[in-house]
């Protein structure tokens, strides 16, 4: 839980302080000397800070976990596969990495570069808001139709991990063949014909046929871009 974490207990802690300090002002009444007007600087200013640093960081720390990410009720299907020790899906498996663990689904979806935390997370208020205003009284069933990535799932967030660089990756024939289509984003290493879905169920059962053509994953995380 949030509480637990160490930047929520300085958060509390600063809160309690800065309360304390107020409210002893107000109770005392004390002349505004100037060790009064250090303790206000404390409660009025130094610890409120304290407040808001440190518990929009312990915030921030918590809408990285998975249980987060899977406390909207249509996302429920997805948190409950990557924690499904027999799941042999690709999100399943990342969440059994320690690399990745409890974060699998922030370290998947997280847009990397200089901008990538601040564009992840703006992009995490839009489901939000996708959410409160279009899904929240939607059926998991529904919900399964209509709800998309906005944009195919790049290789280039497989690629911070994979870089398809060393000896071992270049030894399997595939990833060989298809080294200039992958590196490219021409062929999807989250599709049928490669790595599979990282999350199979939300797909029709023909597109999860090993026959099937290779195409880009929109797995039912967020909502289709719009044209």
């Amino acid at each position: 839980m949030i509480l637990h974490h160490p930047l929520a207990l300085i958060a509390l802690t600063c809160a309690a302080l800065s309360a304390t300090i107020l409210i002893g002002f107000l109770v005392r009444r004390p002349l505004l000397v100037g060790s009064t007007k250090l303790w206000l600087l404390l409660g009025l200013g130094v610890f409120p800070l304290g407040v808001a640093t440190a518990g929009n960081a312990a915030g921030f720390e918590a809408t990285k976990e998975r249980k987060f990410c899977g406390s909207c009720h249509v996302m429920v299907p997805h948190a409950s596969d990557s924690n499904d020790l027999k799941s042999t899906s690709l999100a399943s498996r990342h969440a059994r990495n320690n690399l990745f663990g409890e974060q699998n689904c922030y370290v998947c979806h997280a847009d990397y570069g200089m901008f990538g935390t601040i564009l992840t997370k703006l992009g995490g208020m839009r489901h939000v808001y996708e959410y409160v205003t279009r899904y929240r009284n939607v059926s998991l069933e529904a919900a399964k139709e209509t709800i998309h990535l906005y944009k195919p799932y790049p290789n280039s967030n497989c690629m911070q991990c994979h870089s398809t660089n060393l000896e071992l990756w270049m030894n399997v024939p595939d990833h060989k063949s298809s080294l200039a289509e992958v590196r490219e984003g021409r062929v999807s290493c989250a599709s049928a014909g490669c790595h599979g879905f990282a999350h199979p169920f939300t797909k029709p059962a023909a597109s999860v046929s090993p026959a099937s053509h290779r195409s880009p994953e929109r797995a039912p995380h967020e909502t289709r871009e719009t044209p």
